[in-house]
């Protein structure tokens, strides 16, 4: 049997980083686990948070096919390249590249930086916070 998979993130800005994920992706808002109203009911169901913890944001896929991402604000910045990065994939067709190119232009627009352009194949972004990732067909 497999087992389903999350993606944390670990960040400066939980509703930011999230926001920027919910439009490279198509994700939503995930909502509250039950029997909660609300994630901060659920946080609050913890007890107080630590004196250094931060606020989170959740995604899912709505389609129900892709992972769940977290998102958890850390008082340490990134400090070097991930070792785990996502491909964003828009789909093989005869247009691919001009769709690759798009989506890439799309993310620059929502905060993401382009840093490399392997021309036909795929482009080589950050996300505002610059964790790494592709968009590819």
């Amino acid at each position: 049997m497999a087992l389903r998979m999350d993606l944390t993130f670990d960040c400066a800005d939980a509703e930011r980083l999230a926001e920027f994920w919910k439009q490279a992706l198509g994700y939503a808002d995930e909502p509250p686990p039950a029997p909660f109203a609300t994630r901060d009911e659920w946080v609050a169901s913890f007890g107080p948070p630590e004196e250094d913890e931060g606020g989170g944001a959740w995604l899912h896929d709505p389609a129900g096919g892709g992972p769940r991402l977290s998102f958890l604000e850390v008082p340490e910045r990134k400090t070097a390249k991930n070792r785990l990065h996502i491909d964003v994939r828009v789909g093989r067709s005869e247009d691919a590249w001009a769709r690759v190119l798009t989506k890439a232009e799309e993310l620059e627009a929502a905060g993401g930086r382009i840093d490399t352009i392997v021309d036909g194949h795929h482009v080589v972004m950050a996300d505002p916070e610059g964790n790494e990732f592709c968009v590819a067909p």
